[in-house]
Parts: C-alpha cells; structure tokens; sequence
C-alpha cells in the first residue's frame, strides 16, 4: 500500500494518491497544472493508474481528468448529482471502487455543491470541500444547501469512527489531517451546534467569488481540459 498527499500551493488544493500492493493506483482530485507532477510520481513507483475521482465539480481550479485519462488511459468518476457529462462514470452513495485488492466506498455528501462525494478508504475518508479542517466548503453557489451540507456532515461524516482520518480537499494553513473525533469537539461551525445555528452562520458568510470560477466550473463539467 503507497499513499501520498500532494499540493498545489496556486489553488491550496490537495490531490491524492492511493496504490495497491498489485501497482494499481487512485487520483482524487488531481489539478491540471499538476499532471506532470502527477504523471512522474506515478512513474517513479511503477504505478498504473486506475481511476481518477473528482469529489465535486471544482469552482477554484480545473480538474486534471481528462489529461490524465488521456497521458494513461484511466477511468474517470465523479458524483451523479454533478451532471457533470465529461466523466466516464457517475457515482452514487454506496458504490464501490476497486483497484487491486484495495476498495474505496462512495460517501454522498451533498450541501457544499448537488454533487459532493466523499470517499472512505482503509481508516481515512477524504472528504473534499464537505469538511474541511476546522470548517467546511461554502454553500452559496452550485446549488449549495447549508441544511443539506450539515445533514451529510453528522449523519454521514460524523457516523463513521471516530478514530477515522479526515483528509480534505483544501487547507489554507499548511493544516494536513485530522479526524473525526477532532471535527466533533473542535469544528467552530460543527461542535455544539445546531442545524439552525449552522445554517444562520453559513448564510452570514460574505465571501469574494472564486477566481477561476467562470473557468472552471464549464471545464470541468465535461472532465476538465484534455
């Protein structure tokens, strides 16, 4: 078993990779700028790339699918809630993947967009943008929905272990990991509170419109750029 966490210092975006004992390897959300970078660690362990997995439709950065798929010819998934029509595969909550002797379970996690997903693998789920390290993704584009986010949290998220590692999709504070039980106790917009009180503090949120956004978010729902 190999796993990595990579970085893109531009979008503060964290991109996986799982591999199996058997050389068969997962992406989750891989960034385009990075898919050379990608491509060489997949290269310098031997791997052969299975699947890439986007967790949302990506409003800050374009999605490296297509690229990849097109450099190894991997298979791509994204949630079915995305409608996102570039993808070879469209996943629902429950499904599994398999690569190897290895299988990723789909967690959907609406809210943040229609179409979040996580992914439980082994004693770590990576969650995207539903829950981040002490917060959670926006909810005010995409068809965000602040209930929707905070049912997926603590009726999905927060019923796994709590022992479980949280690996999210951004951190902005050079944050890598936490866990369940951490998110729990410690999330300001989580611990102690509410689905009203996290609502009223999701709709008080003023924040700028991601950059890319008019880019991405078109690129992205057909795979990202080839």
């Amino acid at each position: 078993m190999l796993f990595k966490q990579l970085f893109d210092t531009v979008s503060s975006t964290y991109t996986y990779l799982l591999a199996a004992d058997s050389g068969e390897a997962v992406l989750i959300d891989p960034v385009y700028e990075q898919v050379e970078r990608d491509l060489a660690v997949l290269r310098e362990h031997n791997l052969t790339l299975a699947w890439v997995l986007d967790t949302h439709v990506h409003a800050d950065h374009v999605t490296g699918a297509n690229a990849l798929k097109a450099a190894t010819g991997t298979q791509t998934a994204v949630g079915d809630g995305c409608n996102a029509s570039g993808f070879d595969h469209q996943l629902n909550d429950g499904d599994e993947l398999r690569f190897g002797n290895e299988v990723i379970r789909v967690i959907a996690t609406p809210g943040h967009t229609h179409g979040s997903i996580s992914f439980a693998w082994r004693d770590r789920v990576f969650t995207g943008d539903a829950l981040l390290i002490g917060g959670c993704g926006r909810t005010d584009f995409q068809a965000g929905d602040a209930n929707a986010l905070f049912n997926s949290i603590t009726e999905k998220l927060f019923a796994l272990a709590e022992e479980t590692l949280v690996y999210p999709g951004h951190d902005y504070n050079g944050r890598r990991v936490s866990s369940i039980a951490e998110e729990k106790a410690l999330n300001p917009r989580l611990a102690g509170k509410s689905k009203e009180e996290f609502v009223a503090i999701m709709d008080g949120l003023v924040l700028p419109k991601p950059k890319l956004i008019d880019i991405a978010v078109p690129a992205n729902l057909v795979g990202g750029l080839a």
